[in-house]
């Protein structure tokens, strides 16, 4: 047994006894600030290069994504980071590359954690090509290693995790090898309910350097164009066929027409037939709403589901999206961030896949107008049992947004956003966040996970020619808590929802996964706010295929692995 594995054994053992993570309750902190920049201080002291050369080319302004995962199988969350090169020229930068980061975490008696990153890159044998922009996590060959898909301009590849700290480039043998496209999100998911991870692969433009069009501003400079400009590319969808090989199902399965400019992606059964749909959001184009047809095929319903669209019929510039029961009724609602002066659109669930934009009634679309909005997630920041809303920000175009530095580079710097969900209503809690939401820089991916493994979530945040941050969350701690991994014979799993029950109080939904956000892998840890309650909850399990188990008492403040068939 290696040494990760007998590390991970501990971690899968808490709910036993074993070495237990425990945060006792306090006060919720409201004075204190709820986040804190800490990656530098951590050891993820990274800049993301873009390779701007002055000639404005469409890239190097739509990444980088970032992931937290756990490649080791230790228990806690190891950050992947997404590099450019220069584009069309020579230079040493082009030999950047991406960055793979070990948590070497450190968890005293007393509960208190120090945290520490160790750069492993060197020596995990990942070398990607290309430009890159997004990363997203799955487990393709089921040995219980997390691989990686990596999405970029000319890039989209795949790598597989060889458990000994070791990857090893797959991309041709798997049948994901796609150097032609540029890709920006990806979700692994099991459309077919066969056990095995699907994958889906959003494609953006097509672009390329030979075909670049110059772009102004509306004084006349020089500017990034708009998406418009370049016709969209057609996305993937790749079936797992085992062992960790995969055959092209795009036109089969019914997703070949439509598409436009992906740059968001998400599944999640919006229709609680059991069986997973998938949202793309698409940049300047009708989104699209696949619902799985329990067949191997989709149909594409956004339009009259009521997601295609603005809640005035326009075509949006949509980026992040999320997908989780912030009204506590059972279903999956969507989040999508748009373009500044757009503000973003809170598309509610009524539980049968049909959905009406909300944004503007429930308080988050004024707030929303002067942003960018790009990476995003529904985390419950205070644990008190709400799902919030976290966005962060950066423009696209050089003279959209007033502030910047006008001798700035990149100057499409922006803020970030925290809407607070105050039961019914969202409130801009943005300065209650702390300082560390108001640095003003172009955010594009965002990760979200509980790094510290003290039972809240924090933000991995990926910068365009910028520091990467790892904002830790202060507050959440305050409430009782519960967090769940979920296994099958030792392999993780997304897709399976899990309902928290209580003597009183509405049940908490939520769902396993990795995907959302933009371009970026999240942990794939069910984590329940609790609030002020000590109850132990029941919690349900509906694993992907359908079958469903209850655990009557788990304990709280704690990770627990509740495996496929243990229940009691």
């Amino acid at each position: 047994m290696t040494r990760f594995r007998q590390a991970w054994v501990c971690v899968a053992a808490l709910s036993a006894g074993c070495g237990s993570q425990q945060a006792p309750p306090g006060t919720t902190a409201t004075n204190a600030e709820w986040f804190t920049d800490r990656a530098r201080e951590a050891g993820l002291d990274f800049i993301h290069f873009n390779g701007m050369s002055g000639k404005f080319y469409q890239p190097e302004i739509m990444a980088p994504g970032v992931a937290l995962f756990d490649f080791d199988n230790d228990g806690d969350l190891d950050v992947y980071l997404v590099q450019g090169e220069m584009l069309g020229e020579a230079g040493s930068a082009a030999q950047l590359g991406d960055r793979l980061y070990r948590n070497d975490l450190e968890i005293k008696p007393d509960g208190s954690r120090t945290l520490r990153f160790t750069d492993v890159t060197a020596a995990s044998g990942i070398h990607p090509r290309g430009y890159g922009m997004g990363v997203a996590v799955g487990d393709i060959d089921n040995d219980g290693w997390l691989d990686l898909y990596l999405t970029g301009f000319g890039r989209n590849q795949m790598f597989r995790n060889n458990g000994d700290g070791t990857f090893a480039d797959v991309s041709k043998q798997s049948g994901t090898d796609d150097p032609e496209s540029w890709g920006v999100p990806a979700t692994f998911f099991d459309f077919d309910r066969d056990g095995l991870a699907d994958l889906f692969v959003g494609d953006y433009l097509n672009y390329s350097l030979k075909n670049d069009v110059p772009c102004f501003s509306n004084a006349g400079q020089r500017d990034y164009c708009r998406p418009h400009v370049y016709r969209p590319q057609p996305n993937h969808l790749y079936r797992n066929l085992g062992g960790g090989n995969f055959a092209d199902m795009t036109i089969a399965a019914g997703l070949g027409r439509p598409f436009g400019g992906a740059l968001g992606a998400v599944a999640a059964d919006v229709n609680n037939d059991g069986w997973p749909d998938l949202f793309v959001a698409n940049d300047e184009q009708e989104n699209q709403l696949w619902i799985n047809q329990r067949n191997g095929t989709f149909v594409d319903t956004a339009v009259p589901a009521g997601v295609a669209l603005g809640p005035n019929g326009e075509r949006k510039a949509n980026m992040g999206v999320d997908a989780g029961d912030f009204d506590n009724d059972g279903d999956d609602d969507l989040f999508v961030t748009e373009l500044i002066n757009q503000g973003s659109s809170l598309y509610v669930n009524n539980g049968s896949g049909v959905f009406e934009e909300q944004g503007s009634r429930l308080g988050v679309r004024r707030p929303s107008l002067p942003f960018t909005g790009f990476g995003t997630a529904w985390i419950d920041v205070d644990n008190d049992g709400q799902l919030d809303l976290v966005s962060v920000n950066g423009d696209v175009n050089r003279n959209g947004s007033p502030g910047n530095n006008p001798t700035d580079p990149f100057p499409l710097g922006q803020r970030k956003l925290l809407f607070r969900n105050a039961g019914g209503r969202f409130e801009d809690a943005t300065r209650q966040a702390g300082s560390a939401f108001q640095v003003v820089e172009a955010s594009r991916g965002a990760a979200f996970g509980d790094v510290d493994n003290d039972g809240d979530t924090d933000v991995l945040v990926g910068n365009g020619a910028g520091r990467t941050r790892l904002l830790i969350n202060n507050v959440g701690s305050g409430n009782h808590w519960l967090g769940v991994r979920l296994v099958t014979n030792s392999k993780s799993l997304v897709g399976a929802r899990v309902a928290v029950t209580r003597s009183s109080g509405p049940t908490r939904w939520r769902h396993a996964r990795a995907d959302g956000s933009y371009a970026s892998a999240n942990d794939p840890r069910v984590l329940v706010g609790l609030a002020q309650s000590s109850e132990k909850p029941r919690v349900r399990v509906i694993w992907p295929d359908g079958r469903s188990e209850e655990w009557p008492q788990v304990d709280i403040d704690r990770y627990v692995t509740l495996t496929e068939g243990g229940a009691k």
